[in-house]
């Protein structure tokens, strides 16, 4: 079984339909450590060897966010400067991240179609999240495809509840080993992937409302 931490970050929770509803799923999902970031430092000030301890105790990292200014919220920023230091993350004699897995669950006020070349916003998100991607690689990382919840001001109770029930279930396939994670490589998104393996294609009905 995969150890899954979820290092959450969102500075208006209050505000979010969607990722307060995901965040109700990953609080109840066995085998998955919830740590809310902007509730455990709502000043900053990041305890980094807590922080380093908890990512030595997992297997799979997903930062969970909303896209702000096409990137992270700034805690999220923040917690990467001081948590992945050099000696510990990265270098010569940085090995702590080395063979685990990072996965970014985000959500995104545009549709899928305004993040393409040529469009609205001229890029796509795989390409505005290319600095984690490298800092992944930079920790001997395995960079797992994102996924990513369009639409996110849009959608409606029962856009909501599918949302809620993919998220369970590409988490609950992550943690049971249902994926295999050199599969994915082939897909920019896990999104893309959806419809075409089957332990997740199943995780299309809502979650109970």
């Amino acid at each position: 079984m995969t150890r899954i931490l979820i290092l959450f970050a969102h500075p208006a929770l209050e505000k979010s339909r969607v990722h307060r509803r995901l965040v109700r799923v990953a609080q109840e999902m066995p085998g998955v450590t919830f740590n809310d970031l902007y509730e455990a430092y709502p000043t900053f000030d990041i305890d980094v060897r807590r922080e380093q301890a908890l990512l030595a105790e997992h297997d799979l990292i997903v930062l969970q966010h909303p896209l702000y200014w096409y990137s992270t919220p700034a805690l999220l920023k923040q917690w990467q400067d001081l948590v992945l230091e050099h000696g510990w993350a990265y270098g010569s004699q940085g090995h702590a991240l080395r063979g685990k897995r990072l996965l970014i669950i985000l959500s995104a006020g545009g549709r899928a179609e305004a993040y393409q070349p040529g469009a609205f916003n001229r890029f796509t998100i795989r390409e505005f999240l290319a600095p984690i991607e490298q800092t992944a690689y930079l920790c001997g990382m395995a960079y797992l495809p994102p996924l990513i919840f369009h639409g996110a001001h849009r959608m409606t109770l029962d856009d909501i509840g599918q949302a809620a029930g993919h998220y369970r279930h590409v988490l609950e396939a992550l943690r049971d080993d249902a994926l295999d994670p050199a599969a994915l490589g082939a897909w920019q998104t896990l999104n893309d992937a959806l419809n075409i393996m089957p332990m997740i294609g199943k995780s299309t009905q809502a979650v109970t409302q």
